[in-house]
């Protein structure tokens, strides 16, 4: 009885010394962890000992068992710190003034200098430039002469339509087919769909905080904003946002349901169908932004609000940008009711997008590699973000909070009320890193001190290193 008691404190020890370093970052997310027998060999601890401290590691939710490959590091996405508490504001429509700071972070985006925490891209090495190489080598001389002597369909190449389609069964009508309109990325699909449903002078109700490029287009369109309280692990406040709709003309709801950017929530089924319902009741479309639909990190695709409408309601907008190919700038919208609208603005404004892009995700697509690639994809992001996760709680000073993200690329994290996220910014610059003030995602100057960090890159001693010297400039301020 004696020896059950020192053995069970025994593989506690153990399974207590594999978790702090897990935690430490010594073993990282997705890494395998030593077998049963190499950990006797170094613990000098017997077979059974070790295997009862895996087996306690896996009931705490930190490890996971791979069928005759042994134990590996499980993703930890949340109770690594606590979660931003939802913004308190009273919703006004507000005129947005957005400046020249989105300009900066967007030439950060693309300068190889810079140590990429910023933008919400992913790394190339994750993506299969190979496999899109090959589909536009093979092409044949005929069909490239009609890709690129030619225009296209001004809604689309009819296989790119038809292969789509195929990945919307389920996430929408039976004739979504008809209804899709390709366009030169997901914010070219958001812009028309916003310019169809509103003009100047109109109110546009969105998230709290929010993708600042929703601003941008408001903006530019002269409408006006109208941010509602949105919680980082359930989403929009359906309430206010009930009481926006009754107190003003609203012309839209620009809405991101499935991966939010920058917060990463999943909003539940039940959620989606009470929003859907509200928003048909009220004669004002949705324009749901899915650009992050296919980086979930559960077992299954979320739902689309796309396939809970019944009255076309929903104006749906996604790309290939996160998921395939940034530079192929190919995205697709469904707008339901304003699909007439979208394609004359599509057709004027510029006549279609371009062929062989569309010929080459189409072709990929047709190759079955789409999914395969995909599970790859999902299970890096989801890695990086808990290593990332992880090591923002190591380094950065104590009192930080971030997101727990079901999906998507990216942590929204919350400093202390005194640090100023756009002096973390600039200071960050100087040094070579990308990162995104949380300012810039409201139009009411909350969110000061939070900033958003992505996580498409693949961790690395570099990352680490640019983690680090955030915190010190964090630490800095306080």
């Amino acid at each position: 009885m004696a020896q059950q008691t020192v053995s069970g404190f025994r593989y506690a020890n153990l399974a207590d010394d594999l978790e702090l370093k897990i935690k430490e970052g010594v073993y990282r997310s997705g890494e395998k962890l030593p077998s049963l027998r190499r950990l006797h060999d170094q613990t000098g601890l017997s077979i059974t000992t070790v295997y009862q401290a895996y087996i306690e590691l896996e009931k705490r939710g930190v490890v996971e068992p791979r069928q005759k490959s042994g134990y590996y590091v499980r993703p930890l996405l949340d109770r690594i710190l606590p979660v931003p508490e939802a913004p308190k504001l009273k919703p006004v429509a507000k005129k947005v003034t957005m400046g020249t700071l989105a300009y900066s972070i967007v030439e950060d985006m693309s300068n190889p200098d810079f140590l990429q925490l910023g933008g919400s891209v992913v790394m190339p090495e994750l993506l299969p430039f190979k496999q899109l190489a090959r589909c536009i080598r093979s092409a044949p001389i005929e069909s490239m002469k009609h890709s690129l002597m030619r225009y296209e369909n001004p809604y689309g190449n009819p296989e790119l339509k038809r292969q789509i389609a195929k990945r919307m069964v389920g996430q929408a009508r039976r004739d979504a087919m008809e209804e899709i309109t390709i366009t030169t990325g997901c914010l070219e699909a958001v812009n028309l769909c916003l310019q169809a449903a509103g003009s100047a002078g109109d109110t546009v109700i969105v998230e709290s905080p929010t993708y600042p490029w929703f601003l941008q287009l408001i903006e530019d369109h002269k409408m006006f904003a109208l941010e509602i309280p949105t919680d980082p692990r359930t989403g929009i406040d359906l309430e206010q946002l009930e009481q926006a709709i009754g107190a003003n003309a609203v012309a839209a709801c620009l809405l991101v349901p499935n991966f939010h950017n920058p917060l990463g929530f999943e909003m539940s089924m039940e959620k989606k169908k009470t929003l859907v319902k509200m928003m048909a009741a009220a004669k004002a479309p949705i324009i749901e932004d899915n650009i992050h639909g296919e980086l979930y990190f559960g077992n299954a695709r979320p739902a689309t609000l796309k396939s809970l409408d019944r009255n076309g309601w929903v104006m749906h907008c996604a790309s290939f940008s996160k998921t395939l190919s940034p530079g192929l700038r190919v995205g697709w919208c469904l707008p339901g009711r304003y699909t007439e609208p979208v394609r004359r603005l599509k057709l004027n404004g510029t006549v279609a997008s371009p062929t062989l892009n569309q010929r080459a995700v189409a072709d990929f697509l047709k190759s079955g590699a789409y999914d395969r690639h995909l599970r790859r994809l999902r299970t890096a992001l989801k890695n990086q973000i808990s290593n990332m996760a992880l090591a923002i709680a190591r380094h950065f000073p104590k009192g930080t909070r971030i997101t727990a993200p079901k999906g998507g690329l990216t942590l929204w994290v919350e400093l202390s009320p005194n640090i100023n996220g756009l002096e973390v910014y600039r200071e960050a610059r100087k040094r070579k890193i990308s990162i995104f003030p949380g300012i810039i995602c409201s139009t009411t100057g909350r969110y000061r001190n939070f900033i958003r960090i992505s996580c498409g890159y693949p961790w690395s001693e570099e990352v680490e290193k640019g983690i680090r010297t955030l915190a010190e400039i964090i630490g800095q301020m306080v």
